[in-house]
Order: C-alpha cells, then sequence, then structure tokens
C-alpha cells in the first residue's frame, strides 16, 4: 500500500476493524503533550504510542536519547491493541509526520508492510470537520509475528563510521553546521554527511510533496544509493527514509543512535560549516 494516505480515505475506513489507528502525537519539549491531547480528542477508535514510553528504550551511556525500545516487548504490545499481520496501520502525529513516521519505518523494520503516515496529520483530520472522541477504544488482544527481512537497513555507529557513500543529516542546517545546539552536549555533524532537512519534503502546508518532488530533491543520490540516514536521535530521520520510500529508494538505511550516539564516543570526530555536497 501507498506509504502516505489522505484524510479522505482514512475516513472512509474508519469502521473497517482490519484498519487500525494509532495517535503518536509527542513534543519533545513537553513529553506528557502528547498524551494530554490524545485524552483530549483523537481520531475515533485510535491507540496511542508515545516516542518515550512506547517508541524508544530506556536511555543509556550509549545509544542516542530515544533508542530503540526491546523489540520482543514491542511486539508484545503490538499484540496488545489488536495490530496483527492482517491490519492496515495508520500512524499520525501533528509536527508534520516525523513521530509517526519513526512507527512507520519500525513496523517496516518488523516486516509489517501494511502501514501508512495521514498527510498532513491530526490537523488536516480536525480542518476536514471530521469527528473527535476523547474515548478509548476497545482493543481484542491478537498476536504480532515480525519477519525482519532486511536487517541490514538498521546500522551502529561503527558502520556509519566506516560509511563511505551516502550519509544524510536530516536536523535544521544550523544544527547540521553546528551554529547552534538546542539539545545535545556538542555542536556540529558526522564528518562526510550531507544536509538534508526533514521538513523540505513537506509544502508550506505541511502536505507532503509528490514523488516526482521528493525525487527531484534526492536526485544527488546515484542508482544503487544506499544511503544511512541520522538525525539527533532516530526520530526525524524516519521522516526523511519515508520521503526516500516514498521516491522508490528502499534500500535507505537508518542510524537510529544518530547525533546523540555519535558525540558519546569521545573519540569520534565532528565537523562543523558546510560539506560539499557531490561525493
Amino acid at each position: 500500500m501507498k506509504s502516505l494516505i489522505d484524510t479522505k480515505t482514512l475516513h472512509h475506513h474508519l469502521d473497517d476493524p482490519s484498519w487500525i489507528v494509532v495517535d503518536c502525537r509527542f513534543d519533545l519539549k513537553d513529553e506528557e503533550q502528547g498524551h494530554q491531547a490524545y485524552e483530549q480528542g483523537h481520531i475515533p477508535g485510535a491507540r496511542y504510542l508515545s516516542l518515550k514510553y512506547d517508541l524508544s528504550g530506556p536511555v543509556s551511556k550509549h545509544g542516542g536519547r530515544h533508542p530503540f525500545p526491546d523489540m520482543d516487548e514491542f511486539v508484545d504490545k503490538l499484540g496488545r491493541m489488536g495490530i496483527d499481520g492482517e491490519k492496515t496501520v495508520i500512524a499520525y502525529d501533528d509536527q508534520g509526520g516525523a513521530m509517526a513516521a519513526r512507527l512507520w519505518w519500525m513496523l517496516r523494520h518488523l516486516g509489517h508492510e501494511r502501514v501508512a503516515v495521514l498527510d498532513e496529520g491530526f490537523q488536516s483530520w480536525v480542518k476536514a470537520g471530521y469527528p473527535v472522541t476523547p474515548e478509548v477504544p476497545e482493543m481484542t488482544v491478537t498476536r504480532f509475528i515480525p519477519h525482519i527481512r532486511h536487517p541490514e537497513r538498521l546500522v551502529g555507529m561503527e558502520e556509519t563510521k566506516a560509511e563511505k557513500g551516502w550519509v544524510i543529516d536530516s536536523r535544521e542546517r544550523d544544527r547540521y553546521e553546528g551554529k547552534m545546539e538546542p539539545i545535545d552536549a556538542k555542536a556540529g555533524h558526522i564528518p562526510g554527511a550531507v544536509h538534508h532537512f526533514w521538513k523540505s519534503n513537506l509544502t508550506e502546508g505541511q502536505r507532503w510533496k509528490s514523488k516526482e518532488e521528493i525525487r527531484e530533491q534526492f536526485s544527488y543520490l546515484q542508482p544503487g544509493s544506499r544511503p544511512i540516514v541520522y538525525c539527533g536521535s532516530g526520530v526525524t530521520a524516519c521522516a526523511n527514509l519515508l520521503a526516500l520510500h516514498v521516491a522508490g529508494i528502499e534500500d535507505a538505511r537508518l542510524y537510529p543512535g544518530s547525533w546523540s550516539d555519535w558525540i558519546s564516543y569521545e573519540e569520534n570526530p565532528i565537523r562543523q560549516g558546510p560539506e560539499l555536497r557531490a561525493k
């Protein structure tokens, strides 16, 4: 199925028991805001998954600010939410799709390809006049069986350090160039990484650009490229991975620890300022 879906299509399938909606709203500056917003009102039938408590695991010295959760526990949680291999999952947030894209990538990593992100997010649903509710849905427990077909698309620090091909930084340009760093202890980027801000995949109205427009933005990638994508902590990188998927580039890889993991190793070099785009 397509990895981006509009509100009209979701509304049409809202009563379809084979479709499950997941609210992924989350604010990095206020970690409880997303769940509070869910409690106030969400798309009918939507479950809630928090970036901090559900889509991430405990933070340690290495691994970054949002390491992946224990996958056995995550798989069990999916089953308790009613998600199995026969379900179509629609993820949404209210921040351009970055949080929803994290769930999209994780499900696809586990072999579940019937998953999409709601284009324009929760705002578009409300703007269209569709219903919202504070009611938490009843969930029928099932069993989610993972089928990881491409483990090579998940990479660590050492693989990123040794990479001779494309490495893409998904953060804002000022963070990439080291002009400012509001979150992490060091500013800059991984030497050799090129800049591709994840929000460049969106229009000014927060709609995802067309396949052709996104493909043009990634035209610097040669056929067969297998770029490694990172951000601050493996979240907005997933939005770039979604964009690459839309553009037809399937073998892109995620460095989930990202910049916050990279700088946890004192010996790792960092670079500030721009990089040459051509390789």
